[in-house]
Formats: C-alpha cells, structure tokens, sequence
C-alpha cells in the first residue's frame, strides 16, 4: 500500500495522520478544481450546475442546489440527500464525511468542519491532523453564519439559530441557539400555526 493509500485510508478513522503530503495535496486540487467550475458558471446555467453537483460531491439528491460560490476542502466526501438548498458562502471542510439529509436548509455564510488538529504546536508543526464526521439530519435548518464543528450531530428537523457554534449533538426537533450552541426550547404545533412571534400561518398555506 502507498503512503498516499495509507493517509486517504486514515481520513475516516478519527486517527492522526500527516496532512501536508504532496501526493494527497495534488489529488485534493483535483477535486477543487471542480468547484471552482461550479462557482465560476453563469448563474442563469441552472442545468450546468445540476449536471457538475455529482462529480463534486459523494452523493447528490434530486432537487439539490448549492448557490456559488461555496469552499470545499475536497467535495467528494460530502453527502446530499433529496432538496438539500444552501445559501451564498457554504464552507465544508470535508476531510472526512459529512452527511446532509433530505430538506436540509443553510443559511449563508456557514461552515460545516469534520477536520481538526491536536492542541500541543509541536505536533501542528509535524502536519498532524484527525477527522471526526459531522451529520446533519433531514429537514434542519442551519441559520447564517452558523458553525458546525467536528463529531457533531444534528438531529432530525432541529433549527440552529444564525450566528450559532455547534460543538455537541443536538436533538431533534428543537431551536437551538448561541456559542456554544444551547437548546431554547423544543419545536411544536404552535410553530406550525403561527410565525414571527405569533403571527397566525394563513389556513390556506396550512
């Protein structure tokens, strides 16, 4: 096995692994070359964007949309379910696998990072780094500017409010809020009902 296959292996399994390598670095821009395609195509290419997503990332649902222009430390070891839509300025540091379920909304300007970095510099200076995978489950909405660290799981429908830092789980169905990212209170019926502090939903759009 070369060392290139041994460190590509390491990616997924939470253990250090050297990340400066030339080798990995050169197949990595091969990757990014792609994204810079997606992000450098005319906005109104609605079908040229679609048909680049599946070369970009490990798996693309129908309905999905990322606005240009998003960052991506490779792509291909992000995951996309059904109607995924993210606003301007996604950032994915996907150097292991980030799964993004159905429906999911992002808000502009957010970061989604499953790398990270021992804490003591004389092992930052040998290039070590490890990866913990990030999932983010179906029908959650991730608010502007929010981060998403490392080993994080955001359950099922949860909304992260803008300006959020998500450093552990969150359960489904809640709002959840702050630095470090807190649970508000859960997400129920009269949500359903009503908006904006209590505005009633028009029965037509119920």
């Amino acid at each position: 096995m070369t060392e290139l296959e041994k460190n590509m292996q390491l990616l997924h399994t939470g253990d250090l692994y050297v990340c400066n390598s030339p080798e990995m670095f050169r197949l990595q821009m091969e990757y990014r070359s792609l994204i810079q395609q997606y992000n450098q195509m005319d906005p109104r290419d609605m079908d040229g964007h679609t048909a680049l997503l599946p070369r970009i990332f490990a798996e693309v649902g129908e309905g999905c949309f990322i606005e240009p222009p998003f960052n991506a430390n490779w792509g291909c070891f992000t995951h996309l379910g059904k109607n995924v839509y993210a606003n301007f300025n996604l950032t994915l540091t996907d150097d292991t696998h980030i799964y993004i379920g159905d429906d999911v909304m992002i808000g502009p300007n957010v970061t989604i990072t499953a790398a990270t970095h021992p804490l003591h510099p004389a092992l930052r200076r040998k290039g070590l780094q490890y990866n913990k995978s990030v999932t983010i489950g179906a029908g959650t909405w991730i608010g502007a500017g929010s981060i998403i660290l490392p080993g994080v799981t955001i359950g099922e429908n949860a909304v992260i409010g803008a300006g959020s830092i998500a450093t552990k789980d969150i359960p489904a169905g809640v709002l959840a809020v702050g630095s470090p990212c807190r649970v508000v209170r859960p997400i129920g019926e009269e949500d359903r009902l009503a908006y904006d502090h209590g505005r009633p939903v028009p029965p037509e759009l119920l």
